[in-house]
């Protein structure tokens, strides 16, 4: 089977200007390219079903094709177009409410989205120290060595005495690697 380059260069265009079209303020603009994106998703699993054929009915030949065309592609084309016109009647309601009450199209920015996009991430939190993992802020496997502020705890003042090499390296800066083989606390 032979793809129409014409065709796949129809939906690029449909389903990009789409995308374009989505991630505007507008809720219109939004509506539209949703409605663009469809479309083009559709024509794209129209090309995916493979040239046409006799009709997929028993006893009906057409003399042009030479095979039963593929009714799954058209069975799929219909459930999506169904789908996005209830999501295109939601999203028009949407609209009219939202210019109803703000008179206005554009959705505005809401103050909790903002709240949580500003949030520390669990390693920049404040109960954190030198020895928490970078990325995710969990406690490292040698323990807390570290004060509040990230200065080391003194060795005297360790409540947990079996850990004093893990300390020791930590407060000299030797990390222990995953590679690392060596057993006491990764001393290098």
């Amino acid at each position: 089977m032979s793809a129409n380059l014409a065709v796949l260069a129809l939906v690029a265009v449909l389903i990009g200007t789409g995308v374009y079209l989505m991630i505007e303020r507008s809720i219109v603009r939004m509506l539209l390219g949703l409605l663009l994106m469809s479309n083009g998703i559709n024509l794209l699993i129209l090309a995916a079903g493979g040239p046409g054929g006799n009709p997929p009915v028993v006893g009906r030949i057409s003399e042009v094709a030479d095979g039963d065309a593929d009714a799954l592609a058209q069975a799929l084309i219909l459930t999506a177009i169904v789908i996005t016109m209830g999501i295109a009647a939601f999203v028009l309601a949407l609209a009219y409410r939202s210019y109803t009450i703000n008179v206005a199209d554009v959705v505005e920015n809401d103050p909790e989205d903002t709240k949580v996009s500003q949030r520390r991430s669990p390693a920049e939190a404040p109960d954190r120290d030198k020895s928490d993992d970078p990325v995710t802020g969990e406690p490292g496997e040698a323990g807390d060595a570290f004060d509040k502020d990230g200065n080391p705890i003194p060795l005297d003042q360790i409540a947990n005495r079996e850990d004093l090499v893990a300390y020791e390296d930590l407060h000299e800066g030797h990390f222990r690697d995953d590679d690392d083989t060596t057993t006491g606390g990764g001393r290098r």
